[in-house]
């Protein structure tokens, strides 16, 4: 029997291809994406031998992006954005700005029209929420202060990007692209007062009528106890949302896959749909990143080495520095600006939506976009070589710059107890390190009994409400002593560890320890092996999550049946 079906071959190629590009990159310390892209390279026109179909893989490119701003809105939060708005919206609005001004003025020099220099500069301006996240989590800095201002700011940049998705398509003509007839003769505030009239009408439904039908049909589905039928409820309500949204609302699939996202993050199973999706999405995800990578031109590399320097220079060090001088300016410590610096220091997915839809539009040209990959294939391959650059450049500036020992120690406000502070919160006090959820309610029940604690927390926007409120509070890493004994740690009867970092956490009782050698400790963990450690080295009182939570349920209920009994 004679095979020869397109999207099959497409599949087999793509997945097969990608594995192994993949397992090379990752044995190579480079990110697995950079794989994917080359594979797209391989088995693209541009490169000889096997050319996979070009209409198929940019079909499934279409569902990669689906789930992919899917999983970005599943994991989207609000509240973590708020938390670090104070930096992460201005900031990302400024380093944005700098980094399109920086590659409208390539592609001015270049000679293209401003229309396509603008939409090039946007396109090299927006971070990879795919690498940056895996990147933090590697290295244990995702859930830090300086781990929330990151993320806080590449959701800000995704936000931002949805919006030119948006007004792209009307103001196409505008920029010089071809799709002029877009508009249908009206004018062009009413083209865009319509798209947003739109826009706005599909949000309302999403966030009124959404939020209630999709958690209640979530509830019927998962009642059946099935869990295909669950996964493909979830499969179907973002592709199907992402759909309608284009077919009815003239809104991308890409906005409307990221709101069914959201939508569904109000529904109790949203963790359940985040882990049983999440197969489908990296499947669909790496189709997206190898379709991409078959619109790359290598012979760019060598015709246009310039340019592709350029292109790398814009991403690698404007978008750095700009990133870097805009934490210090918020007066944050040296250490934040270097490492949300690191972390922006490349593009992704977001710019290859963005140059796929300019050149539908006719605003990016081939050599655009292979530009753009480029740069994003250069940038992410080598962003582990910036975070590994980090505490290496920073050991360097302390030790050979006084400007550099300044900006690590700057006169934060919230990094001291105010002068007025009673003296009941400064003897026998508790210290509580961290306050999240646990923090949260560790420290209702202190003042439901009136014990005196006071809190350190890295969030400057907690630490400033926490003393509107009343509550004494410190700004900083509890791992660097200052920040303790800010806290008074030295006259203390209790510290309480409230965030699950077990290295830091040895920090803090070792600098509790040795300014306090009487105080008590009290540990948190999530990790049964950091326990036992904790544990066996003896530094405090440990609880470990899952114990304490079947420790609770399991007294509810010999209770219950005592009194049963």
């Amino acid at each position: 029997m004679e095979h020869n079906i397109p999207l099959i071959t497409t599949l087999a190629a793509g997945f097969c291809i990608a594995l192994i590009f993949g397992v090379i990159a990752e044995r190579l310390r480079v990110p697995a994406l950079v794989g994917y892209l080359l594979a797209g390279i391989v088995i693209g026109p541009a490169t000889p031998g096997f050319v996979a179909d070009m209409q198929i893989a940019a079909q499934l490119s279409e569902i990669g992006v689906m789930l992919l701003m899917f999983g970005v809105g599943l994991h989207f939060s609000l509240k973590d954005l708020l938390s670090v708005k104070r930096i992460a919206i201005p900031g990302a609005v400024v380093q944005m700005s700098c980094a399109t001004l920086l590659g409208m003025g390539l592609a001015w020099w270049w000679g293209w029209p401003w229309g396509h220099g603008l939409l090039f500069g946007v396109s090299l301006s927006c971070a990879s929420t795919v690498v940056l996240l895996k990147a933090l989590e590697a290295r244990g800095v995702l859930e830090t202060m300086n781990g929330r201002i990151a993320v806080g700011w590449l959701v800000v940049e995704d936000l931002a990007t949805v919006l030119v998705l948006v007004l792209l398509p009307p103001l196409a003509a505008v920029l010089g692209g071809t799709a002029a007839s877009s508009a249908s003769g009206a004018s062009l505030l009413s083209t865009i007062g319509w798209t947003l009239l739109e826009v706005a009408a599909f949000i309302v439904l999403m966030m009124v009528v959404g939020r209630k039908v999709i958690p209640w049909f979530l509830w019927q589905v998962a009642g059946t106890g099935s869990r295909e039928l669950f996964t493909l409820a979830v499969v179907a309500a973002a592709i199907g949302i992402a759909f309608g949204a284009g077919h009815l609302f003239s809104v991308s699939f890409a906005l409307g896959a990221f709101f069914a996202g959201m939508v569904m993050r109000e529904s109790e199973f949203s963790h359940r749909a985040a882990q049983e999706s999440l197969p489908l999405r990296d499947a669909f995800s790496v189709l997206f990143f190898v379709s991409v990578g078959m619109l790359f031109q290598p012979a760019v590399l060598l015709d246009k080495p310039g340019q592709v320097l350029g292109v790398i220079a814009i991403i690698m060090f404007g978008k750095t520095l700009a990133a870097f001088l805009i934490v210090l300016a918020f007066r944050y410590p040296l250490n934040t600006a270097l490492t949300v610096a690191a972390s922006l220091a490349q593009i992704g997915e977001f710019s290859f939506i963005l140059a796929g839809l300019g050149q539908a539009l006719g605003l990016v040209s081939a050599e655009g976009m292979s530009l753009v990959l480029a740069g994003a294939l250069f940038s992410i391959a080598l962003n582990p070589l910036m975070f590994s650059a980090i505490d290496p450049l920073r050991r360097w500036a302390l030790a050979n710059s006084a400007l550099a020992r300044s900006l690590e120690q700057r006169g934060d406000p919230f990094a001291a107890l105010p002068m007025s502070t009673e003296q009941k919160y400064l003897q026998k006090q508790v210290v509580l390190v961290g306050y999240g959820r646990v923090g949260r309610r560790l420290a209702e029940a202190l003042a439901e009994k009136e014990i005196p604690f006071i809190v350190a927390e890295q969030s400057r926007e907690q630490v400033e409400a926490l003393r509107l409120s009343g509550v004494p509070a410190v700004c900083g890493d509890a791992a660097d002593p200052e920040v303790l004994v800010q806290a008074h740690i030295h006259d203390a009867a209790m510290l309480i560890v409230a965030a699950p970092d077990s290295l830091a956490a040895r920090k803090m009782v070792e600098t509790a320890r040795t300014l306090n050698p009487d105080i008590e400790i009290v540990l948190r963990t999530h990790s049964e092996d950091e326990f036992a450690m904790l544990v066996k080295d003896g530094l405090g009182t440990v609880f470990y999550g899952e114990e304490e939570l079947a420790k609770g349920m399991a007294n509810h209920v010999l209770a219950r049946f005592g009194e049963r009994g």
